[in-house]
């Protein structure tokens, strides 16, 4: 009998907890008062997102960086909106994941013509941004193998380079839960020196370090020395690869990064797997 009593006290302590709770949510809820999660470290869906527009940044998970460029949102949803059209003739295609430097690479068919391939480059994209569209833009088309450049821009709006590191080591860490034997080609940060601005040689070395370290013992992933090719005695862009902006590839610059491409696609067999 008193064992009967301790256990009807139990349960209406528990309906008198959860009564206050939700009394006190609801009276939250009317003050205005919500519970958000915390800035700039949000955890990745375990489910593909609806991308077709830019998030908040509260939304965006992995590390954030403090700000983010005005033009984002207008380039994404015009990215998104071009390959509405493209998305079933681009599955199985070796993807090219980045942002305005992929982008640009506007001969990527004819630079590697054994190879279908899909361009999935946004203007102006950080690493937190393709950790959110990864599942709908990359993952979804099924890929034999994705070439990935990410985090110049996490660098331009102030991002610490260990969160930079971070952000791609959760991205190739998604790619692989994915599928194990996927074929993933990491590009280093490049150097940059945009509009006089510093340029920011230690932070992307630090970043480009990390990434390294985090891609060895992975058979299925390569380095792409996209930093090395580029970089000055200083780690300032070589002038005669960049636009004037000192940011972006011109059209001797992009045959660079392809030259550098062909020798790691070789070593991961990612041609050959295409011809089978």
């Amino acid at each position: 009998m008193l064992g009967f009593q301790m256990q009807i006290a139990f349960t209406m302590r528990r309906i008198l907890n959860s009564s206050v709770a939700f009394c006190a949510a609801l009276l939250l809820a009317e003050a205005g008062v919500t519970f958000a999660p915390a800035q700039g470290t949000n955890n990745l869906s375990s489910t593909a997102a609806d991308v077709s527009q830019f998030p908040s940044l509260d939304r965006l998970p992995g590390k954030v960086p403090p700000r983010v460029w005005n033009g984002l949102g207008g380039a994404w949803a015009r990215a998104h909106a071009r390959w509405q059209t493209t998305a079933s003739a681009d599955v199985g295609a070796v993807v090219f994941l980045g942002d305005s430097i992929t982008e640009g690479w506007s001969t990527l068919a004819k630079d590697f013509p054994n190879l279908k391939v899909a361009n999935r480059g946004i203007g102006g994209d950080i690493t937190s941004g393709v950790l959110y569209r990864l599942k709908a833009d990359v993952l979804s088309l099924n890929p034999t193998g994705i070439v990935l450049l990410i985090g110049t821009n996490d660098v331009g709006d102030g991002a610490d380079g260990a969160d930079v590191a971070a952000n791609i080591r959760l991205i190739l860490l998604a790619i692989k839960d994915f599928n194990p034997n996927l074929k993933v080609i990491v590009c280093k940060v490049m150097p940059r020196s945009d509009g006089g601005q510093p340029i920011h040689a230690e932070r992307i070395e630090r970043i480009n370090s990390l990434i390294e370290q985090f891609t060895k013992g992975e058979p299925n992933f390569a380095i792409c020395d996209t930093w090395g090719i580029y970089a000055d005695e200083k780690g300032a862009p070589n002038p005669e690869d960049f636009k004037p902006d000192h940011l972006h590839l011109n059209a001797a610059g992009y045959g660079v990064w392809k030259k550098a491409l062909d020798s790691v696609m070789a070593k991961l067999d990612l041609a050959a797997d295409k011809a089978k």
